[in-house]
């Protein structure tokens, strides 16, 4: 029970992080493009990759606490469902070249991030 109350907080946490960074977003880059759901599913895919590698590499994170941060956390500071949304209205809209410039540049730039979240476990704490 404890482990999921950790999980929920942390959920409460990555929500009210993904609503500030959207707000950042919206105010600085207008809603041309949805700016914000990108900016926190890249900075949410290198942070999953870096805690994942830190907590199966390391002793630094107990599994509650990696819990809570990965599944609570960045469960939800990542959009999915929003970046799906907007994708869906860009293709109702007849705006092909944003719906596909969203999920292109989403998943190439979320993969690298990831990916790069992982290498920056590994080289700051090895593994």
């Amino acid at each position: 029970m404890t482990r999921f109350l950790w999980i929920c907080l942390g959920g409460a946490a990555g929500t009210g992080a993904r609503y500030l960074i959207s707000g950042w977003a919206l105010g600085t880059f207008g809603a041309s493009f949805p700016y914000g759901t990108f900016a926190v599913n890249v900075i949410g895919s290198f942070l999953a990759g870096l805690l994942m590698q830190v907590g199966l590499a390391t002793p630094l994170l107990s599994p509650t606490l990696r819990l809570a941060l990965t599944t609570g956390v960045m469960g939800g500071f990542t959009t999915y469902s929003t970046f799906n949304y907007e994708t869906i209205r860009y293709v109702q809209d007849g705006t092909w070249e944003l719906a596909a410039a969203n999920v292109s540049l989403t998943v190439a730039a979320c993969l690298a991030a990831g990916f790069a979240g992982i290498a920056a476990g590994r080289w700051i704490f090895g593994g």
